[in-house]
């Protein structure tokens, strides 16, 4: 984080983050279950910095080895995931500079939801927390992302900035060279900037009208993981400022910097009242020690929820992109015409509300030992340059919600005798409002495959998969 904001400045910059549950407006109907982001892979993320520091002088900055060495490994990494990545370079006082920029290759290019977080370091230290902290956040979240089999109705964007601590060059320099017409596909940016101090608060970025609902957003996310937060303005101190003084949307979190945790706050956050947030802010020792680890996995989860989520946020554009759709009777409306498996499962019973229509595949929900399922046959052309995979589900349950598997539904595609598993659903999934999934069948082009929902339960409580509104569809 760039310069230095007194402790009062700080505490005036506070303000108590109230509940607020975004309105129709936002993506409430179609939230998914929350990722549960590897704070594990992000500490070996920090870990390859530190390393990368020690070998480079100790430091990460910009126009010396140990930052371009970042930039190599995080470009890297993204590329085997499968995004396309670019290497934006710019001149700065210190030398040469690089911002790293990755996008996920599916989604509505028009609608842009995008993170970033700064890859450099002050010249002083390897730059741990600040802010190795939201760039291995940031990338752990690209690459589960990646991993997940999502496809994203909105086109996903990652940036990592170069410079942030010589002025918040790299993202003004990303910002000033995109064309008007592509500053306008932006609809949101969130920034991480220190996420996990070793003495954390728990802050939400709360400077930008034009981001309270994404600000509220976070705020929701946190209450309902019995985390209190904190409002603040950062006052220009990071990278979204480029993005807001254009209007575009922007929120974040932080955990705090040079300014001093109060009695109160250390009542409801934990820590030391009296001590700054990070006390190796900009010195040598902000290295691999400097964390906590706590703060760093709530603040991973927090970005893996907002992804996930605003990544199915309908921004007007319609239904996921795609064009037409492959299955035959797709919402069940014609009955169990096209569809096969057990029988019964394609049902029109009151007892069990269907996303729209009255019919629906409605899978299990006996309490008995048993497997349902049904399937159907789909080609995908050979030409297909996008295939996805989406349906609505929900799922209520009379099992414990807590920690142990008892029922399942899988969503597997039948490709000869191979069958793959694209997801595995279970009572502890519980969610009686219906959520649209999304996966990325492109793998199969070329190919006639089977889409199967597969449901499983064993002889106590019963669970029930509701399963409407299923695609597979194709530019």
């Amino acid at each position: 984080m760039r310069r230095s904001l007194s402790a009062a400045a700080l505490g005036v910059a506070l303000a108590a983050g109230a509940l607020v549950v975004p309105g129709s407006s936002s993506f409430a109907s179609t939230q998914v279950v929350d990722p549960d982001i590897s704070v594990t892979n992000t500490k070996a993320h920090l870990d390859q910095f530190q390393t990368i520091a020690t070998n480079n002088g100790g430091n990460r900055y910009t126009g010396r080895a140990g930052y371009k060495a970042s930039a190599d490994w995080v470009k890297a990494k993204l590329d085997a995931a499968g995004y396309t990545t670019t290497l934006q370079q710019f001149s700065t006082s210190a030398g040469t500079s690089y911002n790293v920029i990755a996008e996920w290759p599916f989604g509505d290019a028009n609608h842009v939801v995008m993170t970033g977080s700064h890859l450099d370091s002050v010249s002083s230290g390897p730059g741990i927390n600040d802010n190795g902290t939201g760039s291995a956040g940031n990338l752990e979240v690209a690459l589960a992302y990646a991993a997940s089999g999502q496809t994203p109705r909105n086109r996903l964007r990652f940036g990592f900035w170069g410079a942030e601590e010589l002025g918040l060059l790299g993202s003004k320099y990303y910002v000033n060279n995109l064309p008007a017409a592509e500053r306008d596909k932006i609809e949101l940016y969130l920034n991480f900037d220190m996420i996990g101090s070793p003495n954390p608060g728990y802050f939400v970025y709360n400077d930008n009208p034009a981001g309270n609902e994404a600000r509220d957003a976070l705020t929701t996310y946190f209450t309902s993981k019995n985390i209190q937060t904190e409002y603040i303005d950062v006052q220009g101190r990071s990278d979204h400022a480029a993005f807001r003084s254009l209007g575009i949307a922007t929120a974040g979190t932080f955990t705090g910097a040079e300014g001093t945790k109060t009695s109160a706050q250390a009542a409801k956050w934990g820590g030391t009242a009296g001590q700054a947030y990070d006390r190796c802010y900009h010195q040598s020792c902000d290295n691999i020690n400097n964390l906590n680890l706590t703060a760093l996995d709530r603040n991973i989860d927090a970005i893996g929820h907002m992804i996930w989520n605003y990544a199915q946020k309908d921004y007007g554009s319609g239904p996921p992109p795609g064009g037409s759709n492959l299955l035959v009777n797709p919402g069940f409306e014609s009955g169990a015409v096209n569809w096969t498996g057990t029988s019964g499962v394609v049902t029109n019973s009151s007892s069990k509300p269907a996303h729209a229509g009255t019919w629906k595949a409605w899978l299990q929900g006996n309490g008995n030992t048993s497997t349902e399922n049904t399937g159907q046959s789909v080609a995908i052309p050979a030409a297909a340059t996008a295939a996805t995979l989406s349906f609505w589900i929900r799922i209520d349950t009379a099992e414990t919600t807590s920690s142990t598997v008892y029922d399942t539904l899988k969503v597997q595609v039948v490709d000869g005798g191979t069958t793959t598993t694209l997801a595995t659903y279970s009572n502890l999934n519980k969610n009686t409002t219906y959520t649209e999934k999304t996966f990325n069948l492109l793998a199969y082009k070329g190919k006639t495959v089977t889409v199967k929902f597969l449901g499983a339960e064993d002889s106590s409580l019963q669970t029930s998969f509701v399963v409407d509104d299923t695609a597979v569809t194709v530019p």
